[in-house]
């Protein structure tokens, strides 16, 4: 170094490091945990579960220890502290009243009017995005003026564009023809435009989660059932029962109309499962393991609905039966939890 020259010393610079914000969001109507999980698997946090059934918080609680858990009615919900303060206001909001096998009164029926709480949430909240999950059915309820009344409901909001579609779970990685209507809503302010997640290539089958099932709990048939169900070939129904089998064990279903294909209904290990139900044994909506003569079990249900096989259900056989038969697909949920990632 020159005599002339001289050591000038400069500070490092400072970068501002810029934190990612978590999402978060609320669950109404949370059920055993399904769609919650799929979302925080995919790095969403949860502000709170809630769930009017007792034994379905112990289950919420047990799996998910750090969560907060409202165990009462959504319409006695404090929303207070959320307001403006949520990035996802979510819910499974209760569906009997819309089933295609229900009475399906629709808004007339107290459970439907579940679906009109949850829309003032929406404008108590303002969260960016809304989502609600419903069955199929919804669409179709008293010649689609349901859905249309639910619309027309969100839209007098004014600050949300909204759609609607029904996704097969299958075409996200679980092992289920499980059909849904997922409505979405997206706060205007936002500027952006909600695309619903894109099939999946691989379409799974029962093989790939039941094969290496262990045992678990389960119904099993009684002797006069385990002797009909044992003559059905796998994949097969009533139909393949001899005619005089057929009805003894239909009796006056025999001689209605309708494919009536879920009666003594045997699974088929190379293709996806029926809808599971909350039941695996009602003689309307059996679902008999491919290969062996009883009902399917709780994990083999667990698994179809793709929750790991650490996840615990509370309660009853038939509470377990329930709350898996009842629940969105964690694999569909982690589905949509990217797709909304991607505007937020």
């Amino acid at each position: 170094m020159s005599e002339n020259s001289s050591q000038v010393q400069t500070k490092p610079k400072k970068f501002k490091i810029k934190m990612k914000k978590i999402p978060t969001f609320i669950e109404v109507c949370s059920g055993c945990g399904g769609l919650s999980s799929g979302f925080m698997n995919k790095g969403f946090k949860p502000l709170f579960l809630n769930e009017i059934n007792k034994t379905f918080c112990e289950t919420l609680e047990v799996n998910h220890p750090n969560t907060k858990i409202i165990n009462k009615s959504m319409e006695d919900l404090d929303l207070e502290p959320y307001i403006n303060n949520v990035d996802i206001l979510m819910g499974g909001v209760p569906c009997q009243s819309f089933s295609q096998a229900g009475k399906r009164k629709g808004l007339q029926d107290k459970r439907g009017n579940l679906i009109l709480t949850f829309i003032k949430m929406i404008n108590k909240l303002k969260p960016k995005i809304f989502l609600i999950e419903n069955v199929k059915g919804l669409k179709t309820h008293n010649k689609g003026e349901t859905l249309e009344t639910i619309i027309e409901k969100i839209n007098e909001i004014g600050n949300y564009t909204t759609q609607y579609k029904v996704l097969n779970a299958n075409d996200f990685n679980v092992p289920q023809k499980r059909e849904r209507l997922i409505i979405i809503g997206v706060r205007n302010d936002l500027n952006k435009t909600y695309e619903y997640p894109t099939p999946y290539e691989y379409k799974p089958v029962l093989k790939d989660v039941l094969e290496d099932c262990p045992p678990s709990e389960g119904y099993e048939y009684d002797e006069k059932k385990f002797k009909v169900l044992d003559l059905v070939p796998e994949g097969g129904c009533w139909v393949d029962l001899p005619e005089k089998i057929q009805k003894e064990y239909m009796m006056k279903s025999y001689y209605s109309g309708g494919g009536k294909r879920g009666i003594a209904k045997r699974l088929d290990m190379n293709k996806p499962c029926l809808t599971l139900l909350t039941t695996p044994s009602q003689k309307q909506t059996e679902r008999c393991h491919p290969k062996e003569t009883r009902p399917l079990q709780i994990l083999e249900y667990a698994r179809i609905q793709t929750f790991p096989d650490s996840y615990i259900f509370k309660g009853k056989t038939s509470h377990k039966y329930m709350q898996i038969g009842n629940a969105v697909p964690v694999k569909l949920a982690e589905a949509l939890a990217d797709s909304i990632k991607k505007i937020l």
